[in-house]
């Protein structure tokens, strides 16, 4: 089995409030035909279909205050819950005490490796991104850290160009629009779905970040928010028509935010795990799942 984890940053499951969660507001429907008419909702979960699961996964972790992304990120990468283990909630890019649990080679990113199987970031970076990292004025969040401490290369602005990864937005307008690429490939959110699932193909492991959620929660931009749901489902819709049979694919995130847009701060809220693929598949991943620190166990246990 291989697994694409696409993780979607500060996604929460709120309530049934259109006037706050773009999530109510929005019809998404290739999401759901998934879940049986429902949307992306705290009630709509649990649920289980014959081509996906809905889970509500605890973000919280038993650590008082609202969760954060270096730590949230960090569990669902080392199924460690580090936030318990140092005493706090940390984000959003990783301090000495995080980055410990992303260096020492026990991420997904750094087992898969080591088990002579294939994994890959599907994120390209721009050049301007390693500029950064290099002269020191930029660290790395949590899912860099822990892809480039495994051994594995940032993909880059020429493996976007030849269809080897995909921008951060999916459709590479923001490469155009936002980072000066004029010649910088386009996509519809169809077309960018069936690419993420070829290229989900060639890998044991693949993960795909989305943080553009959680910079739409802190702006509280519902407008925004709405078109990237619309984006979103548009992937999904390209992803399922070609989604290969040997592939699960996971869709959760770190902490809740954009379901809210009443508060520029992160939520409380369980955030979403979602599993699609065969029913047998998603019932046994979903087994044992209920927090952030179970997502890395389930997707090792996947993988074989």
């Amino acid at each position: 089995m291989r697994v694409l984890f696409i993780f979607l940053d500060g996604i929460g499951l709120g309530e049934d409030n259109p006037e706050i969660n773009p999530f109510a507001l929005v019809e998404m429907p290739n999401l759901q035909s998934l879940l049986g008419g429902r949307k992306l909702l705290a009630a709509s979960a649990p649920f289980h279909g014959e081509r996906a699961s809905l889970l509500a996964l605890d973000a919280s972790l038993g650590v008082k205050g609202l969760p954060q992304s270096a730590t949230g990120q960090a569990v669902l990468l080392t199924g460690v819950n580090i936030p318990q283990e140092i005493g706090y909630h940390y984000g959003p890019k990783p301090n000495p005490e995080v980055a410990k649990y992303l260096l020492n080679g026990n991420t997904l990113f750094g087992k898969v490796t080591r088990a002579g199987k294939k994994a890959a970031l599907l994120n390209a970076y721009p050049p301007r991104y390693f500029q950064g990292i290099q002269s020191g004025k930029r660290i790395f969040s949590s899912i860099p850290l822990a892809v480039t401490s495994a051994g594995i290369a940032l993909l880059t602005q020429e493996d976007l160009y030849t269809g080897q990864a995909l921008s951060a937005d999916f459709t590479g307008q923001g490469w155009r629009e936002m980072l000066g690429f004029p010649d910088a490939p386009v996509m519809d959110p169809q077309a960018a779905g069936v690419r993420l699932a070829d290229l989900a193909r060639t890998y044991d492991y693949s993960m795909f970040e989305y943080w553009a959620s959680d910079y739409a929660g802190h702006k509280q931009n519902m407008d925004w928010a709405v078109t990237q749901l619309e984006t979103l489902d548009g992937v999904l819709g390209g992803l399922l028509e070609h989604l290969p049979d040997d592939l699960l694919v996971l869709v959760t995130s770190d902490h809740g935010n954009m379901e809210d847009l009443s508060t520029r701060r992160h939520t409380s809220n369980r955030v979403p795990g979602l599993v699609i693929g065969s029913l047998a598949a998603c019932d046994k991943f979903t087994e044992n799942l209920s927090s952030l620190a179970d997502v890395a166990p389930a997707i090792q246990a996947a993988l074989g």
